[in-house]
């Protein structure tokens, strides 16, 4: 199958402002990517992650991501009632702390925290500020892993809010978090919804233990899927992962975060050893030049699709 040359270059996109929902959104956006390692101190880590947000505010970043559970150590390593007591209501005091500074600095931050929904039920959640400060909804993570080292089924009750897509200042966002990495299905509902750009808020690592064939082709697998969202749906990927030793030193959480257009290529990727705060300038509007080129949207059979509702297709 011979496909069309993407013609990108023959066409020139100024600053356009469109109205949607009465959220005014600009085509060009600075999207900033905080990549931080962390303590066991809850104030420490939400301190850390506010001054770096704020560096990201300055070098012009409009929509800023944190990663996944930032307030403190990926505690999932262990299956620990103590842990519990770091989960939080979401609004709460973080959020509101957020919104706070999101309006100071005009700012979109997406932030992921755990949530204390009642006594019982917790989830990894994410929350949306607006750059009013305004809390706009959170996403609670729909795909839980219970591997070695990460034993978050222990933790963490399947999201019931489905997917979803906040209408920001800026942009409309899609949000997922880490395990939903390697779910197609995930992206694709959350791009049909209207989403400008997916963000993934990550924590995932290799042990020390295991050797460097391993963690690259590991690494590999999960930049390409998330690649692979980007190119099949048209859009603009972000994935923010956190950086440094943890587990008392037997697991290296792999850094790595990255920007991808929407035909896979990367825009930026940070390394897999040190802090970094990363602005791109991507452009939402070449959504439209990409999904006309490569038409992947238009030529969905959805009315073959049903099967994928199965767990298994084993019977006829």
């Amino acid at each position: 199958m011979r496909l069309r040359a993407f013609a990108g270059n023959s066409i020139r996109y100024g600053t356009k402002v469109q109205v949607n929902h009465n959220k005014v959104s600009m085509s060009k956006v600075k999207v900033g990517l905080v990549q931080m390692n962390c303590t066991n101190i809850k104030e420490d880590n939400l301190a850390k992650a506010i001054q770096k947000v704020r560096e990201a505010a300055a070098k012009g970043a409009q929509i800023i991501c944190l990663q996944e559970l930032f307030t403190s150590l990926y505690f999932c390593d262990t299956e620990d009632y103590e842990h519990f007591k770091l989960a939080e209501a979401i609004p709460g005091a973080t959020t509101d702390a957020l919104g706070v500074v999101a309006a100071e600095l005009k700012v979109v931050i997406i932030a992921s925290l755990f949530e204390k929904r009642t006594q019982g039920i917790y989830h990894n959640t994410t929350a949306v500020m607006d750059a009013d400060g305004a809390y706009l909804g959170k996403y609670r993570k729909m795909h839980i892993p219970d591997d070695p080292a990460f034993y978050e089924k222990f933790y963490f009750t399947p999201g019931d809010l489905g997917y979803k897509v906040f209408k920001t200042k800026y942009a409309s966002l899609g949000v997922l978090i880490c395990w939903d990495q390697w779910y197609p299905e995930a992206a694709r509902i959350t791009a049909l919804m209207g989403a400008d750009i997916l963000f993934y808020p990550t924590a995932i690592g290799w042990a020390t233990s295991q050797d460097e064939a391993t963690n690259t082709e590991q690494y590999n697998a999960w930049q390409t899927i998330q690649r692979s969202h980007a190119v099949a749906n048209g859009v603009h990927v972000v994935s923010v992962n956190r950086v440094g030793f943890e587990q008392n030193g037997a697991m290296k959480f792999w850094g790595g975060s990255f920007v991808s257009n929407p035909f896979g290529t990367l825009l930026y990727k940070a390394s897999h050893e040190e802090e970094e705060i990363a602005v791109i300038e991507i452009d939402t509007a070449k959504t439209d030049s990409y999904r006309t080129h490569w038409p992947f949207l238009r030529d969905r059979r959805i009315d073959s699709y049903q099967p994928i509702t199965k767990r298994f297709i084993d019977e006829n």
